[in-house]
């Protein structure tokens, strides 16, 4: 059974949030159930979530039949009559009520819209209360368009048969082959080629193509932003899908489902692994291939951006005998790229080097690099738990994902092995914070971790068109108290055909270190805050990710715009921060 707000509901502004009560109430005013069994049901909706009238259903407090009356009347949608049944598979051809939104979104959300014997619309789904749906619907549905409510099996049998009056754009042997022979058509080929081209000479990490009503818009991340490159028809946009998804290993007929790929390809004369993902949306599948040159030239951890004085602390903490170092920050702040530097940098071959990765992003000469798969069971864990049997002295772990994960990395570390790893925090000293709330003890985390680094990416300058510029003076102040000694160089982005406009060419890393000493230790072991944890490593001569990328900016590396777009929009003492050119 379907539990939903009806349209008319919707419409007139019902506090939906209110409903699934009023409808219990009802329930036990008619005698349906009990008290008991409205308390019990609440309490398992409040664990599970879910819509109030399943719960009871599943539970067995009363029949779909019976509640369908009361549900009715409740929500003001009328049942379903047989009368109004669909008349034959013409009545639900998707084109006939709807172009707009993609078959797969129908199927996928469990929506059905047909024209009734009388040409009005009607529309049933296994749970239309989600508002994004009724936004969908709203925005694109022609007016006017009634719900009905319909029970469980019948909402089934109805998105059959809409599958079945849309088979030609639906999986079928027929629209694999389709499919197959846009995918191969000379014209498509070319233009996916060119994309995979265009992107590699402007350096982007990712592509973007995504489907929207009447067209399709590709666009490159670059230098971690991503920019507009092209627009094309909706009608090239299957061929452009369907040829992307064939070469990458994804079966070409599944657009319900989110699909992962990979090939390697030449392009601009290099060599390069694609990681290929397809996910459904309204208006067709999204996707998204991010770009990983099998060569970097800029495996080094000089090339990084570290202060000298930094890099100094974190050539120490790779030549460690044992324990963790971590490095973190979100996704796409340069991690992975931080630690192959470091593998490259204490790589000569007089050690055993493991790795464990989700992906293989880069393939290091003299590292044994395994690839984790999670879809047949092969973990984080279970890959550590084999390599150290392998005698390592190096372990790289991707990323530290849970518990299991970190109880062997801290096993290692305590037995002689020096750990490199990821996680997602937002600053160095969290990560104590994420650890002991991934449930491992304190004593264990305070004697296994020898330091953390957090790390972000900004844009560097073009150095073909920066001009000098004035900055806020408190900026100015701050940067004082930073480097009292250096004098500042402000520089401001303005564009040129080098950098394609942006003002920016390339990225460099910003750092905050945190080393692990005595009194960190103790810091760890009593749970002290994380704001007191960053005072004593601020005491100890530790930058903050905002102090080492304004210390950048100082020297006209990159801007102080972009420090505050990637470290947030105040600094310590600023509450307004801008460049005056």
């Amino acid at each position: 059974m379907t539990a939903f707000v009806s349209h008319s509901a919707a419409s007139s502004g019902a506090d939906v949030s209110r409903l699934p009560a009023r409808l219990g109430e009802r329930l036990v005013a008619q005698g349906l159930i009990s008290a008991q069994d409205l308390t019990r049901a609440l309490a398992v909706q409040a664990q599970i979530g879910g819509r109030l009238g399943q719960i009871l259903v599943r539970l067995g407090a009363l029949s779909e039949d019976a509640l369908m009356p009361v549900l009715a009347e409740q929500l003001g949608v009328p049942p379903l009559s047989m009368e109004e049944w669909p008349a034959d598979s013409a009545a639900m051809r998707l084109a006939d009520v709807v172009s707009d939104i993609a078959t797969d979104w129908w199927v996928d959300q469990g929506v059905v819209a047909w024209h009734s014997a009388d040409g009005g619309l009607l529309v049933v789904a296994r749970d239309p209360v989600d508002a994004s749906l009724e936004e969908v619907l709203e925005r694109y549905l022609p007016k006017p368009w009634e719900w009905r409510l319909a029970r469980a099996q019948e909402v089934e049998r109805l998105i059959e048969a809409f599958q079945r009056a849309n088979r030609l754009e639906s999986d079928t042997d027929n629209d694999a082959d389709r499919l197959r022979e846009l995918a191969e058509d000379a014209p498509v080929i070319e233009l996916v080629n060119n994309l995979l081209a265009q992107a590699m000479d402007r350096a982007a990490s990712d592509i973007h193509i995504e489907p929207e009503r009447d067209h399709f818009a590709v666009r490159f991340r670059i230098d971690g932003v991503l920019q507009p490159v092209l627009t094309l028809p909706q009608s090239r946009f299957a061929a452009v899908a369907s040829r992307i998804k064939l070469v990458s290993g994804m079966d070409i007929a599944e657009r319900r489902l989110p699909q992962d790929g990979r090939l390697s390809v030449r392009v601009s004369g290099k060599e390069v692994d694609v990681r290929a993902s397809a996910v459904p949306g309204v208006h067709g599948e999204s996707i998204v291939m991010r770009l990983l040159p099998k060569e970097r030239e800029d495996l080094s951890l000089e090339k990084l951006g570290f202060e000298p004085g930094d890099l100094a602390r974190f050539r120490h903490w790779a030549n460690e005998p044992h324990g963790i170092v971590l490095v973190t920050g979100p996704t796409g702040s340069g991690k992975s790229t931080t630690l192959y530097a470091t593998l490259e940098s204490i790589n000569h071959r007089q050690e055993k080097i493991i790795t464990v990765e989700d992906p293989v992003e880069y393939q290091l000469p003299g590292v044994t690099q395994i690839q984790a798969n999670a879809d047949i069971g092969y973990t984080f864990a279970r890959a550590l738990r084999a390599i150290l049997r392998q005698d390592p002295d190096v372990v790289m772990i991707g990323e530290i994902r849970d518990r299991e994960t970190a109880e062997i990395a801290i096993q290692a570390a305590l037995t002689g092995h020096l750990v490199f790893s990821t996680l997602h925090t937002n600053d160095a000293v969290s990560a104590f914070a994420r650890l002991l709330d991934m449930g491992i003890e304190p004593f264990l985390v305070a004697t296994s971790v020898r330091a953390v680094q957090a790390q972000r990416l900004v844009r560097k300058l073009c150095p073909h068109c920066s001009v000098p510029c004035e900055v806020h003076p408190e900026i100015v102040l701050a940067a004082a108290r930073i480097a009292p000694a250096e004098v500042p160089r402000w520089r401001c982005a303005v564009g040129c055909p080098a950098c394609q406009g942006t003002g920016y060419r390339g990225r460099l890393g910003i750092y905050e270190l945190v080393d692990v000493d005595a009194a960190m230790q103790t810091m760890i072991m009593r749970r002290a805050s994380t704001g007191e944890m960053r005072r004593h490593a601020t005491a100890i001569g530790s930058r903050t990710l905002r102090e080492d990328g304004l210390l950048k900016a100082m020297r006209g590396l990159t801007t102080v715009d972009e420090v505050v777009r990637i470290t947030g929009a105040a600094l310590d003492a600023v509450d307004e921060i801008g460049e005056v050119p």
